[in-house]
C-alpha cells in the first residue's frame, strides 16, 4: 500500500505525521514524506527510516505575504505541485495524507490534480487557510473540534493518565521553543509556590533556559529546569496543574493525560486558532484559559488554591478517544480499498 504523508513545518503539524507514519510503520508500509525545506520538517525527517523516501520542496508560506510577493510565492507553489505530481507518479501513490501547513501544499495540490484519494487531517479548532481552500476536494477531513475525530497522540499519554486530586507539583510548558510569557509567569509565581510546599518541573527553551536557570537558584527555589526532553509525558505524569500554550498536539496530550491546565495561547498564532483551541475544553469544564496581555497574578493564585482538581481532572477523561492514529490509518486504507 503506497501512501504520502505531507505536511508541517512546526511541531504541531509534524507530531501528527510522526504519530501516523508509526502507525503504518505497524501494519508494515512505510510512506514516502513530501516537506518543505522551511520550517522543521528536515530536522524532524531527514534521517527518519520509517519513510521509504522524503522529498524537502522549496516551497514557502503564501499567506503571510503581499503584494508582489505573494505572487511568487503562489506561482513557486504551482510549480512545486507539478513536482510532486511526479513525485506521486513515481511511486504510484495510492492516497495522500496531509497534515496542513505550507509544507502540504504541493503534494496536496498534486493530489487534486491526479485524483488521488486525499485526506486532511486538521489539528486546531480555527481551521488554516490551507485546509480551508482544499477541504471540498478531500475524500476526508479529520478533525477533533468539528466532527469529534480521535486526535492522535503517543498512547503513553493515556497509559499514564490519572486523576488528579491535590497540586503538589505544577509543570510550566512553553514548547520546544520556549515562551518568554510563561517562563515570567513561572518566576513571578516561585515565591508563591514554594510558600505552599508546590514542586516547579519548568521547561524554559532553548534561548531562555540560562536566565530561568539563574533565577531559580539566586532565590534557592528548588526546580526541575529544562530546555527540552524527548519523553516529556515522563515530566507530565509527575505533576497535578500545567500552565502551557495551546498548540493543539500539546492540549490533547494533557487531556489525554488528565491534567488540568492553564492556557496561555501564543498571541500571533494564525487566526488565533490557540486561543479557541483552549477555548474549547474552557467550554467542557475542562481548562481554563487566559490570553497573555490580560494574565493576572492574583486570579492565577486564587486559580491554583480554590480550583476542584478532581473534578477538572475527571472532566477531561473523554476528551479525545485512544488510538487516533489508528483510527486515522483505518479511514485511509479503507477508503483506497473501497
Amino acid at each position: 500500500m503506497k501512501i504520502a504523508i505531507t505536511g508541517g513545518g512546526t511541531g504541531g503539524h509534524l507530531k501528527i505525521a510522526k504519530v501516523i507514519k508509526e502507525e503504518l510503520n505497524k501494519r508494515g508500509i512505510k510512506p514516502i514524506y513530501i516537506g518543505s525545506t522551511s520550517g522543521a520538517d528536515k530536522e524532524w525527517f531527514e534521517n527518519d527510516s520509517g519513510f521509504k523516501e522524503k522529498y524537502f520542496l522549496h516551497s514557502g508560506s503564501v499567506v503571510d505575504k503581499k503584494g508582489f510577493k505573494k505572487i511568487v510565492s503562489l506561482s513557486n507553489i504551482i510549480k512545486l505541485s507539478f513536482k510532486a505530481k511526479k513525485i506521486l507518479k513515481s511511486h504510484n501513490i495510492k492516497a495522500v495524507f496531509s497534515v496542513g501547513g505550507y509544507s502540504a501544499a504541493p503534494a496536496s495540490f498534486a493530489a487534486v490534480l491526479t485524483n488521488t484519494p486525499f485526506f486532511i487531517h486538521e489539528q486546531n479548532a480555527h481551521i488554516g487557510s490551507l485546509n480551508k481552500f482544499l477541504k471540498p476536494f478531500c475524500k476526508r477531513f479529520l478533525s477533533t473540534f468539528l466532527y469529534n475525530d480521535p486526535y492522535p497522540v503517543d498512547e503513553i499519554f493515556f497509559q499514564t493518565a490519572r486523576v488528579r486530586d491535590k497540586l503538589k507539583t505544577i509543570i510550566f510548558l512553553g514548547g520546544s521553543q520556549g515562551a518568554v510569557a510563561i517562563n515570567d509567569l513561572a518566576i513571578n509565581l516561585a515565591k508563591f509556590l514554594k510558600e505552599n510546599n508546590i514542586r516547579i518541573i519548568h521547561q524554559t527553551g532553548k534561548r531562555d533556559y540560562k536566565r530561568v536557570k539563574e533565577f531559580y537558584e539566586k532565590n534557592n527555589i528548588k526546580a526541575d529546569v529544562f530546555e527540552f526532553y524527548p519523553n516529556l509525558y515522563e515530566k507530565i505524569q509527575k505533576a497535578d496543574f500545567a500552565v502551557s500554550r495551546a498548540g493543539a498536539s500539546t492540549l490533547f496530550e494533557l487531556a489525554a493525560n488528565q491534567i488540568p491546565a492553564l492556557f496561555i495561547p501564543y498571541p500571533y498564532a494564525a487566526g488565533e486558532h490557540q486561543y479557541f483551541n483552549a477555548k474549547f475544553l474552557e467550554d467542557k469544564q475542562a481548562g481554563f484559559v487566559m490570553r497573555q496581555n490580560e494574565i493576572d497574578l492574583n486570579k492565577i493564585k486564587k486559580l491554583l488554591k480554590e480550583t476542584d482538581l478532581q473534578t477538572l481532572s475527571q472532566n477531561l477523561e473523554n476528551i479525545n478517544k485512544k488510538n487516533g492514529s489508528d483510527f486515522i490509518v483505518e479511514e485511509i486504507l479503507k477508503s483506497i480499498v473501497n
